[in-house]
């Protein structure tokens, strides 16, 4: 907690800076009352802060910039910023405001100026239309959201502002587009997270230097517009989760400088156009949750800053383009932001990410997020063209998954399940070393997991289930210690963490030692058999009767054998009769 200084005392103060501190207390007129060479004042992120002031308080300054974003500055919209005429920035933004707009403000309002009354409880632009209904030299970027603003969208409010922010409001039309009597000089208009319903209207070409659009999470239903294609400028559109039907208008393809064409969950049909593959420096590309049918195009290949592709859950078949391993923007690993002015937009804006020739830009928009499908999710993403994405899931793609994808070495996310792709998984998967998110479940592959998997380090979330895996799960932290259910429904799959074990090195080798033991056996048995034992009886009697007739027939070896046998009686004899006698002594001793 922190006192307020006595500000009195500096009469000659230019710039007071005090926020994202912990100030607390009451500051009143009185802390002002000698600061007439005030410029810049900030006491914004002081939430414990209530700045009070009388309602015919005249101010001794004329400020320039204006941060009172998080001070309690009470329900009823500020009078003394009627007497401000030249301020370029003002943020008033999460302040406690309810209530109306007074006419008197956008009157006096300074062109080229930035307003930011975003966060609060304001539920009317303005008491009556009295006064506002011209203001054609007025330009302002103008952040009206998270208000409680309703009905259809002003128009002096189309008339007056470069970029218009009402996203998460309860505007429910933009008819008032449709009654501008010249151009308007809006850059950005993001009404998303309202209420808009009907058709949309097919007047977009008043509004034809439009960079982005955003209308998403609302009612709208009908057909995209053949006028939104005279955008040429267009860097950004946002179309998602509404009611839209038909095909994309082929007035589209005009829009060439688009680097983000989000067109998820709606009930879109036909062919994916191959102009898309135009759309040179397309980034982010979703027409996700749609009812788009045929083949992917080719052509898609030659978007090559494109770092998320969304084409998941629609009724595309045929098989995986080969050429998607040509993409460059996926082979990158890694960028540096910077910022630029493209397209209109200025730099405080939009951040561009360049990696090699590729340049990612994505709106500096607080609540700017995009839905993708992450680990089995829906969820919301800022920046999510950074992701570098591809998700083709739930489809009814077929054939093999293509060994050129595994060039795509900056990928973090590669989903292809529900799908019925057959074959093996490439035997290179692993040089996708960037992978946090790997999901290829409920397809026909076969064959073994690729060892090289293992070696993906960063690998949060992995699902190879229901498929026709076969051998046994790669050695390796990344594969062996998730959850079981990664690899379900492979009857033929083994190993941990499977509760199925794979026969052990040792086990195989015990194994062959008994067998080859018993083959041993079986060879021994094999020559005992009953040509060995005639062949025996006949070398015996051969032996005997020839050991036999030598005796019969030879007079010398016969004198020979009869006196060796001689002598051996004698020898058994003498050797008898010597230990008997021995043995007698021994008794009598």
């Amino acid at each position: 907690m922190g006192s307020l200084p006595n500000f009195t005392l500096y009469p000659y103060l230019i710039t007071l800076r005090l926020g994202s501190n912990k100030l607390d207390g009451v500051i009143s007129e009185a802390h002002f009352s000698k600061l007439i060479n005030l410029w810049f004042l900030d006491l914004s992120s002081n939430p414990k802060l209530v700045f009070e002031t009388s309602p015919d308080w005249i101010p001794p300054f004329q400020l320039v910039d204006i941060q009172l974003s998080s001070v309690k500055l009470g329900r009823h919209f500020p009078k003394w910023l009627q007497t401000q005429k030249s301020y370029s920035v003002l943020d008033i933004s999460n302040s406690g405001i309810a209530g109306y707009i007074p006419n008197w403000f956008w009157t006096n309002l300074p062109t080229g100026c930035s307003l930011n009354l975003s966060n609060n409880g304001i539920s009317t632009l303005a008491h009556d239309s009295e006064g506002i209904d011209d203001l054609h030299k007025v330009r302002a970027d103008i952040d009206l959201s998270s208000n409680q603003l309703e009905g259809s969208i002003p128009l002096f409010l189309l008339q007056i502002a470069t970029s218009l922010y009402l996203l998460d409001n309860k505007f429910s039309g933009l008819n008032s587009i449709c009654n501008a009597a010249q151009s308007l000089p809006l850059k950005v208009l993001d009404v998303s997270n309202n209420q808009l319903s009907g058709e949309l209207l097919d007047c977009w070409s008043y509004a034809e230097g439009l960079a982005i659009l955003n209308l998403k999470n609302n009612r709208l239903t009908g057909k995209i517009p053949i006028s939104i294609g005279f955008l040429t400028q267009m860097i950004i559109l946002r179309l998602s989760n509404n009611h839209l039907i038909g095909k994309l208008p082929s007035s589209l393809k005009n829009c060439t400088s688009l680097s983000v064409l989000d067109i998820g969950e709606n009930k879109l049909s036909g062919q994916i156009p191959a102009w898309i593959g135009k759309s040179t420096e397309l980034i982010v590309l979703s027409i996700r949750s749609n009812n788009f049918y045929g083949s992917i195009p080719s052509r898609l290949c030659h978007l090559q800053s494109l770092q998320l592709l969304d084409l998941s859950s629609n009724w595309l078949s045929s098989g995986i383009p080969t050429c998607l391993g040509n993409i460059t923007a996926m082979k990158e690993i890694g960028s540096n932001p910077q910022f630029v002015s493209k397209g209109g937009i200025e730099m405080s804006q939009a951040i561009v990410y360049k990696s090699g020739p590729v340049y990612m830009i994505i709106p500096r928009i607080e609540n700017d997020k995009l839905r993708l499908v992450w680990k089995g999710v829906v969820s919301e993403f800022k920046n999510a063209g950074l992701l570098r994405n591809i998700d083709l899931s739930s489809n009814k793609l077929i054939g093999e998954i293509p060994k050129e994808v595994t060039e795509l070495v900056g990928l973090v996310s590669l989903n292809l399940s529900r799908n019925n792709l057959s074959g093996e998984i490439p035997q290179r998967i692993g040089e996708l070393k960037s992978l946090d998110v790997l999901d290829l479940s409920n397809n026909h592959l076969s064959g073994p997991i690729p060892s090289s998997l293992s070696q993906v380090s960063g690998l949060s979330t992995l699902d190879l289930s229901n498929n026709s895996l076969s051998g046994k799960i790669p050695t390796g932290t990344q594969l062996q210690t998730r959850d079981a259910a990664a690899y379900f429904g492979n009857p033929k799959l083994c190993g941990d963490p499977l509760s199925k074990k794979c026969p052990s090195e040792d086990e195989p080798t015990t194994s062959r030692a008994t067998e080859d033991h018993g083959d041993d056996q079986d060879d021994d048995d094999l020559l005992i058999t009953k040509g060995f034992y005639i062949s025996s009886a006949v070398g015996f009697i051969v032996a005997f009767w020839g050991f036999c007739l030598t005796l019969i027939f030879n007079k010398f070896w016969r004198y020979r054998y009869l006196k060796s046998l001689n002598k051996a009686e004698d020898w058994v004899y003498v050797t008898i009769a010597v230990n008997k006698a021995k043995l007698l002594r021994i008794i009598k001793s």
